[in-house]
């Protein structure tokens, strides 16, 4: 996989003509496998499903019953998710393991890469060094803090987030109540065989998690934080998250100075210059990340792609600066469900772009991907 990734369109489309669906069909569990490394460009508006599935389709033959595209329609399952709970998916879905105790804070061993469980380690090593981390590590992650080692999922997540540079709310948050067992029949558990299998290099016999599954589930329900291993690591530092940019920013242009104007207001979520606009403002709504601090490599990712897209970058709370721009311009927006964002967007003066979906979006909510995709794949664009 790609240890870095280039905050551009270009290096996005040259990524996705690497992507083998057939390749990605056998392998994607594997640590190893041919996964696309798509998410940071699709999740910053770089990169929309449909272009995705329409390019490849330029040399695969790929239908609704294929992997790659069921998991595009993971993508848009949580979204749909998101549309319906707004600010519902920062709280359990559905009721939590009863009687269990959870942490409201991380524990520090986990947090600095020492719990002694090798795959656990290196996860969050590679999360910090590069902001990005295959699903099965994700999932193993997740299974650790909340079921191990007892974290509330919401702390977890709220802690992951900031370093994805794929991270968005729907994707990660309910990921996460999946794996806890609040969107989720019964909670995600693995062990150390099911490390071994995907992940070889990173197997990790004599720890907690070389046990069966049925005494994971004994844990998970009525254990307490197992604590770490006997023989952790040298820990790493925590990154910093930052609530404001860790570094300037190129000035937004004055609103009086854009009176009848196209005006795009660009937020991290749509990192692509529209077509069509005359004055590009880039804007970071301050109470959202204040809220969901980001890493400086994460921050790093999006002010670069601001600053080549945009005329400028506008920092603190969008409703003022839409006070001052209603009436003097034309204002248009890509759509976001993000925290905040959506919100302020919703505005009566923005006409708001909606963001390409592959499949419909049903009215109606459907809290299980089975239930969605049945419904909506014979909707999958051609």
């Amino acid at each position: 996989m790609l240890e870095s990734w280039m905050s551009s369109r270009e290096a996005a489309i040259a990524q996705l003509d690497r992507v083998d669906p057939a390749a990605y069909a056998r392998s994607r569990n594997f640590l190893d496998g041919a996964v696309t490394g798509l998410s940071p460009w699709i999740t910053h508006g770089m990169l929309d499903l449909p272009e995705v599935l329409a390019r490849l389709r330029q040399r695969h033959c790929l239908g609704p019953e294929d992997k790659l595209v069921c998991e595009l329609g993971w993508r848009e399952f949580f979204h749909h998710v998101w549309r319906h709970l707004g600010e519902g998916i920062l709280a359990d879905v559905r009721p939590p393991l009863p009687g269990v105790a959870y942490a409201r804070a991380m524990p520090p061993d986990l947090l600095r890469a020492c719990t002694g469980v090798p795959v656990v380690d290196a996860s969050v090593r590679q999360l910090y060094q590069t902001g990005w981390l295959h699903n099965h590590q994700r999932l193993w992650l997740a299974s650790y803090a909340v079921h191990v080692r007892k974290v509330h999922w919401r702390s977890a997540a709220d802690w992951m987030v900031g370093h994805l540079l794929d991270g968005d709310l729907g994707s990660n948050h309910l990921s996460w109540q999946w794996c806890a067992g609040t969107f989720s029949s019964k909670p995600y558990l693995f062990n150390a065989g099911n490390v071994a299998r995907y992940a070889p290099a990173l197997a990790s016999p004599g720890t907690f998690v070389d046990c069966s599954y049925e005494a994971l589930d004994r844990h998970a329900r009525h254990g307490g934080d197992a604590g770490p291993n006997s023989m952790p690591p040298a820990p790493v530092d925590v990154p910093e998250l930052h609530a404001l940019p860790p570094r300037p920013l190129p000035p937004a242009p004055e609103p009086a100075a854009l009176a009848g104007q196209r005006v795009h207001l660009m937020h991290p979520w749509g990192l692509r210059r529209p077509e069509g606009a005359d004055t590009v403002i880039g804007v970071l709504h301050q109470p959202f990340h204040a809220r969901f601090p980001w890493s400086a490599r994460r921050w790093d990712f999006v002010l670069e792609a601001l600053a080549r897209e945009s005329d400028g970058v506008w920092l603190g709370d969008v409703t003022q600066l839409l006070l001052a721009l209603a009436g003097a311009c034309d204002i248009s927006a890509r759509a976001t469900l993000h925290s905040g964002y959506r919100e302020c967007l919703a505005a009566p003066a923005v006409r708001l772009v909606p963001v390409p979906r592959i499949s419909a979006d049903p009215d109606r909510l459907y809290a299980s991907f089975t239930a969605f995709w049945k419904c909506v794949s014979g909707s999958v664009a051609e």
